[in-house]
């Protein structure tokens, strides 16, 4: 190893030929250097390019969300209705406070641009249906398309139908304990609702008042 150091020591062919090897090594070690600083394909290449599929994935917009529909004010929305019987607008009052006996449903009815708006109003006392609204909305408004006040009533939605449940009471019946019911299916068809088709309920009658006997001992 000295005779690689000293001053004026002459070369063996070993060391020269290691001296070679060294050579090429820093050479090497230099172009591998060179070509990555020159943006070549080395293993640095590959960072940017993921980091520029990610953000071209996050910049790619997502498929619309579904509308959230607007509420409205159904007690005000009832009481400026000139459709709706004087009898309901009577009915139509705080039961505790400032809440009102109303349900609120959203739905496409129409097919309109907007949510359709169906609107059941209650007794206070028993929740008694005592008339059911649809109202699509026209040029920023309101409008009402249908109405039924023959209670006891209730409207829902049903896969894009209008489900309207009319109970049925027998002579003697309990507000609580109809006879039976019929279930009316409405579609919207040319501008207007009409009967698609309604199928009759009866309740089954159970006597829980009657005591049971006791067994003979």
């Amino acid at each position: 190893m000295r005779g690689l150091t000293g001053e004026g020591s002459a070369r063996t062919p070993g060391s020269i030929q290691a001296v070679s090897t060294a050579l090429a090594v820093l050479a090497a070690l230099a172009l591998f250097v060179s070509g990555c600083g020159a943006g070549g394909t080395g293993a640095r290449d590959e960072g940017p390019a993921h980091s520029d599929s990610v953000a071209g994935a996050a910049a790619t917009p997502s498929a619309a969300p579904s509308r959230t529909p607007d509420t409205v004010d159904a007690v005000r929305l009832v009481k400026d209705d000139p459709m709706v019987s004087p009898g309901v607008k009577r009915e139509l009052k705080p039961c505790v406070a400032d809440e009102y006996p109303v349900d609120v449903s959203y739905g496409n009815l129409t097919g309109g641009s907007a949510d359709d708006v169906v609107v059941n109003v209650l007794t206070c006392g028993d929740a008694v249906g005592v008339g059911s609204y649809v109202y699509r909305e026209q040029d920023g408004s309101y409008q009402n398309v249908f109405r039924a006040e023959e209670p006891p009533v209730y409207a829902e939605i049903d896969r894009g139908d209008l489900v309207v449940t009319k109970q049925v009471y027998e002579k003697g019946d309990p507000v609580s304990s109809p006879s039976g019911e019929n279930v009316i299916t409405y579609r919207w068809t040319s501008g207007r609702f009409d009967e698609e088709y309604r199928t009759h309920n009866d309740y089954g009658k159970v006597v829980g008042d009657t005591p049971t006997p006791e067994p003979a001992s």
